[in-house]
């Protein structure tokens, strides 16, 4: 066998109509018996087989069989071309497709000789030298077989150096087979891995007057060119791995931390469910940690001692009691109430409507890191108490939702959703974004798409109000003065809410006038519900029935008492006019007496 290492072979057959059918018999045995003599497999020599005539026809490419018994299978399947004598289309089709590493060959840098055996049995009906040329500069070794009626010119000018080596002549298709002895022997050459002191660590190749080392799969080849070192896979950071990776002999395998378990993609973990195991005893609900679970009430409830059995803490938390805004309980039961400026209804749980007035009202509110994500969903409850105040209609108030954090994303326009419950549900599968808080950017995006016509705002025409309200936790990473400048001079109403670490200066700079009406803090995410009583009272319209005018009640409270001061200072000067006249009358006697008494002295 020829153990020199590994090749790439391509046989390059001429089967033109001048090749008689059991002439072309004994060139299959040919190539059958060389490849009978190469150890053939994926890394060792890889054979390829090309007939042709005035076309060129593949019959099986480098990397299609890597056994002898398939190769023989396909040799002895050729149907011969019997056209032409296309000598030089046969060595282009060889250089740029049967060597290309598509078809199988081994990259250059791996070392492996590439060989063509073109064996041929007339003269080229086209140029080869040329291409010949240009297939042995791309490092292809060509052999030129040629038989009885070959140009022996035409061998000359394809084969390789030196020409002693690589051209052969024989004198009939019968002395073929005798050749092939010959040939192998040329071939093959010495095995240099058997002949000389390798020092490979894992293996060694031979190839022709020379040799190279190999490493097992999972190890890599190391500088000298000899020893091996494992692989560590997990080393690059591409293994995609959600918690640990871990190097295995050239590749890796993904682990999860304790308490979770590898999902079926092989790199993502998943929390243990230990509430599904059912022996929790949890009274209510059952959460699932790492490593374990805990028991939790329902709103309303207290957790016992015990940590699973509950207890109501009052009768709102502990009922259905159906109210729309707020229940309020009393010792043995409960009663509803609505927010300022908004009357309970017959049925005792709801409240009246702001309808009045319709508005278009885009809410902007802060998804920034800061505000973490249980508060976030305290941020979507207070969301949708707001639209629980509104009468939602495509003629009546239409709302819209931006989120922003380092960018900023409209989560439905105002022309979107056309009832409240449609914008509640939409607003509870909002996603939390995170990252920083960038107010001011936020501003233009609404200034310059939420209030546009094209995504739902009515045109200026006709005198719908528009209002911004913007909720915030922190500081803004960016400047918010001129936008919020634009947003009010364009006409939109503007509303502040902060919460936490919100600051007050910024608040007050996005607020319209006056300030105090249009901005609101809370200390925390927990206590938010008066902030949205505040916002129903300056965004709902007094409501008028018929004629009759409503005042606010401190403004007749107000006029009651001017007029009562009124009256009171006109009656002091009254008393005081009373008591003038009488002096005045008292001093007119005087004087009358006076007069005579001096008229009677003279």
């Amino acid at each position: 066998k020829c153990r020199t290492g590994p090749l790439d072979i391509v046989f390059v057959i001429d089967s033109s109509r001048s090749v008689r059918p059991f002439e072309f018999e004994t060139m299959r045995r040919f190539m059958v018996d060389i490849i009978g003599n190469l150890d053939v497999g994926a890394n060792a020599t890889r054979v390829g087989v090309i007939q042709y005539s005035s076309q060129v026809q593949n019959i099986f490419s480098l990397k299609t069989f890597f056994t002898r018994e398939d190769m023989e299978r396909a040799i002895n399947s050729i149907v011969p071309l019997a056209q032409g004598t296309m000598t030089g289309l046969a060595i282009q089709y060889a250089m740029n497709v049967a060597f290309s590493t598509q078809e199988g060959a081994r990259p250059p840098h791996k070392g492996v000789p590439r060989i063509a055996v073109i064996v041929t049995d007339g003269r080229p009906q086209d140029r080869v030298t040329e291409v010949a040329t240009q297939a042995r500069n791309a490092g292809i070794e060509i052999y030129a077989v040629g038989v009885q009626r070959a140009d022996m010119n035409s061998l000359r000018a394809m084969a390789s150096p030196p020409l002693e080596e690589h051209v052969f002549l024989v004198e009939s298709f019968e002395l073929i087979q005798q050749f092939a002895k010959q040939f192998q022997d040329k071939l093959c050459g010495v095995d240099m891995c058997m002949e000389r002191e390798h020092g490979c660590q894992h293996s060694c190749v031979s190839t022709p007057g020379s040799f190279y080392c190999e490493c097992n799969p999972g190890y890599r080849l190391n500088a000298d060119g000899k020893t091996c070192s494992p692989i560590d896979a997990c080393a690059d950071g591409r293994h995609g791995c959600q918690h640990h990776c871990v190097s295995v002999r050239g590749s890796y395998l993904c682990r999860c931390r304790a308490g979770y378990y590898l999902s079926h993609n092989k790199r993502s973990c998943t929390m243990i469910d230990y509430c599904s195991f059912g022996n929790h005893s949890c009274q209510h609900e059952c959460v699932s940690i790492p490593n374990g679970h805990y028991c939790r009430c329902r709103s309303g409830f207290t957790l016992q001692p015990d940590s699973k059995s509950c207890r109501a803490t009052d009768l709102c938390n502990g009922v259905d009691h159906g109210c729309e805004f707020k229940c309020v309980s009393t010792e043995g039961s409960y009663h509803c109430v609505c927010p300022e400026g908004q009357q309970l209804q017959a049925d005792g749980k709801t409240c009246s409507k702001c309808g009045a007035g319709h508005v278009d009202l885009v809410m902007v509110i802060d998804g920034s890191k800061s505000v973490r994500p249980q508060n976030f969903e305290l941020v979507k409850q207070f969301v949708n108490r707001i639209v629980d105040l509104l009468e939602v209609s495509p003629q009546g108030t239409r709302v819209g939702l931006v989120q922003y954090s380092s960018r900023v994303r409209t989560e439905f326009p105002l022309n979107k959703y056309h009832s409240a419950d449609e914008i509640k549900k939409a607003v509870m599968d909002v996603e939390y974004m995170e990252k920083g808080t960038m107010t001011g950017l936020a501003l233009k995006h609404m200034v310059e798409h939420s209030f546009s016509e094209r995504e739902g705002a009515r045109p200026l025409s006709h005198n719908i109000p528009r209002i911004g309200l913007v909720f915030t936790d922190g500081r803004s990473q960016d400047d918010i003065s001129e936008w919020a400048r634009r947003a009010k001079e364009s006409g939109i109403v503007m509303f502040a809410v902060g919460v936490g670490k919100a600051v007050e200066e910024e608040l007050r700079a996005i607020a319209s006038e006056p300030v105090e009406q249009h901005f609101s803090y809370s200390a925390d995410f927990t206590t938010m519900t008066h902030l949205v009583e505040n916002f129903s009272l300056n965004i709902c319209p007094e409501e008028g029935k018929g004629e009759t005018e409503i005042r606010s009640p401190c403004e007749c409270e107000a006029l009651v008492q001017f007029q009562t001061n009124t009256v009171a200072i006109l009656q002091s000067l009254t008393e005081k006019n009373i008591l003038w006249a009488r002096s005045l009358a008292q001093m007119t006697a005087r004087l009358e007496d006076l007069e005579k008494q001096i008229a009677n002295k003279k």
